[in-house]
């Protein structure tokens, strides 16, 4: 049995399936958080975060020193096998105290550079790699003079925010000036860490969103499979299904697009969960994610394939290397549940109906209570999973069952889920 170092984790996805996975696979975890509050009750009782953990140790995760001090009083009594986290925001900690630890990690300062969007596509642009051309902007005078070179409409988002927050398709100035004051007004994230307050902008990207799945252990890189994805106008991720339908030919040069992009940034270490939109021109990257796939991803991979990219992530943290066999078999997706209009749900109709669904293998609703149409990730209110073990046809089963919900409003009128097919 191993005992890992647990720096803050997700609330909701692999928040809740990585503690269980831990006990599982024979492993206990000492967590680190600055706040047990953020981890509420589920389902009555303590978040799995707080509950599985053999200890909670309560320290500033946002002050390397104060981390470091504590790791110093654990490691005087106790052994730490690896670290590990499923929250972006703390990627950069991990690598730092697993190498403080000399505990296998990647490197602090490929991480730093793979969590912003900017330094990403500065890498990229440097090693010849074809993507939108892009601009940064720390004040007014520079947005206006990126969107001058770019041209509207454009893509504006943060450069060191996730779950698609504050992202924007730009069309015009006045579009410009709200993306530009959203983001560079907010000071600080979620978890009280301090903002670049840098809009970055690109050129649209057209054609449809995938994502791959890969990990990287010992400088090898080995693809788990193409995720495709259902994205609305607003860049919201509405579905997912695993894997991709992809012709072989496109598949193989998505999957080499991705293996040169991780190369140029220097990513020799760990999950990456990489998006792409297949342009008439080919792949082009939207984003690079050094960790691995939210929004259920992970749990797609593993039904498909048997390999769990979360089994991976501990795999990492304690060497020695990860070298995943790949056999999907038959389709998985995921279909969130998007509120058509902005109000208070008092009721769903159709969930008899999801427990009856042999197709539908796991479905969370989280509502009745208050929604809006959809800005961003954290607005979807509930998904079904789907599965076709023999077939392709599980985005069709997934969104077929959110179609068939039904939102009851506290105005009294009926409406349905937004349809986006997966």
């Amino acid at each position: 049995m191993a005992t890992l170092l647990m720096v803050e984790s997700w609330v909701q996805s692999t928040g809740l399936a990585l503690p269980p996975l831990l006990r599982e696979l024979g492993h206990d975890y000492i967590l680190f958080t600055r706040d047990p509050g953020l981890y509420p009750d589920v389902d009555g009782e303590r978040h799995p975060v707080l509950r599985e953990a053999d200890e909670v140790i309560v320290v500033d995760t946002n002050d390397r020193a104060a981390m470091t001090g504590a790791v110093i009083g654990i490691v005087c009594r106790r052994r730490i096998d690896g670290v590990i986290t499923t929250c972006d925001y703390y990627l950069d900690a991990v690598a730092e105290l697993a190498k403080m630890l000399g505990l296998p990690g990647a490197s602090p300062d490929i991480v730093r550079r793979a969590v912003r969007k900017d330094s990403v596509r500065t890498v990229l642009a440097r090693a010849g790699l074809p993507g939108p051309r892009f601009a940064v902007a720390a004040t007014w005078d520079d947005a206006l003079a990126g969107a001058a070179e770019l041209g509207f409409p454009l893509v504006a988002k943060p450069v060191d925010l996730n779950s698609g927050t504050s992202v924007h398709l730009v069309d015009g100035e006045a579009a410009l000036k709200d993306a530009f004051h959203e983001v560079t007004g907010v000071e600080r994230n979620t978890r009280d860490q301090p903002l670049a307050r840098r809009l970055l902008l690109e050129e649209v990207l057209r054609g449809p969103e995938v994502s791959v799945e890969t990990v990287t252990a010992a400088g090898r890189t080995t693809v788990l499979g193409i995720t495709g994805k259902s994205v609305t106008p607003a860049f919201v991720e509405a579905g997912h299904v695993f894997p991709a339908p992809l012709p072989p030919a496109v598949a193989a040069e998505v999957t080499e697009h991705v293996r040169a992009a991780l190369s140029a940034l220097g990513i020799s270490h760990g999950l990456s969960h990489t998006e792409l939109r297949l342009t008439p021109s080919g792949p082009r990257i939207v984003e690079i994610n050094p960790r691995q796939g939210g929004g259920y991803v992970f749990d797609l991979v593993r039904t498909v394939t048997g390999v769990s990219p979360l089994a991976l992530l501990v795999g990492l943290a304690l060497g020695p290397a990860p070298q995943p066999e790949v056999r999907p078999r038959g389709t998985a997706a995921v279909a969130f549940v998007l509120a058509p209009v902005d109000g208070i749900v008092t009721g769903v109709e159709g969930r008899e109906a999801l427990d009856q669904n042999p197709a539908i293998v796991r479905w969370q609703l989280d509502v009745p209570g208050p929604v809006r149409r959809p800005r961003d990730n954290n607005d979807r209110v509930g998904h079904v999973l789907a599965v076709d073990p023999d077939g392709d046809r599980a985005g069709e089963l997934a969104a077929s069952a959110v179609g068939s919900l039904a939102l009851r409003m506290a105005g009294g009128e009926v409406v349905t889920p937004q349809a986006i097919g997966v």
